[in-house]
């Protein structure tokens, strides 16, 4: 069983299949009863920090113009599939299998040659994988896994990787807004508005 998806507007003349949000639970709950530890489908709602990500994109689009550009846990991967024609090549990417699979029908759907989509997990990343600008959305939630995403951080910066992460005022980032402090070379905030609430998102710039 996987998640129905629908064909929703995102922008004037931009459309995209998403999970139809009236459908996850009740599909979710179905899938629970065969499975207890199947998890919920987080990645199945573009959230705050995806729309944020994607307007600061379109604001400055010359961190993806001409770019290889990466997207880890990138669930619906909004801001990559509204930028990919501009960038010179795209690797879209989730850990979520039901993710990879609906960000192909969307890369399909959208005719966009010069973009992959890859199940990926940031705790391995295979070393082949290289980018010019790395994008994450909304991926330090987690106290777990501060660890390894400060170590893939470092490891893409000593490559010459540009870093553009998007994620809401949280307590429990402090942290890993300490570790990467030293990176940070441009910081703004973003508002967007989220089922009819304005919501702060910091956009950051990371650099070796």
């Amino acid at each position: 069983m996987s998640y129905p998806d629908i064909l929703l507007e995102i922008q004037k003349g931009f459309s995209l299949y998403v999970p139809d949000p009236e459908q996850v639970k009740r599909v979710y709950e179905q899938l629970r009863t065969k499975d207890q530890g199947t998890p919920f489908p987080f990645w199945a709602k573009i959230w705050p920090s995806a729309m944020a990500l994607t307007d600061f994109l379109q604001q400055h689009p010359h961190w993806i113009k001409d770019k290889q550009v990466l997207e880890l846990g990138a669930g619906i991967g909004l801001p990559s599939l509204l930028m990919a024609k501009q960038a010179a090549g795209m690797i879209i990417s989730d850990h979520a299998a039901e993710a990879v699979v609906l960000l192909q029908k969307n890369i399909q759907y959208l005719g966009l040659a010069n973009v992959k989509a890859v199940c990926l997990d940031w705790n391995d990343l295979p070393e082949v994988i290289r980018a010019d600008t790395l994008l994450l959305s909304d991926i330090n939630y987690a106290p777990e896994q501060f660890a390894p995403l400060l170590a893939l951080i470092r490891r893409m910066l000593v490559q010459g990787t540009t870093i553009i992460l998007a994620t809401p005022q949280r307590i429990t980032i402090t942290p890993f807004a300490e570790a990467i402090q030293p990176y940070i070379k441009e910081s703004v905030l973003q508002t967007v508005v989220d089922n009819s609430q304005p919501v702060e998102i910091r956009i950051l710039v990371l650099t070796q």
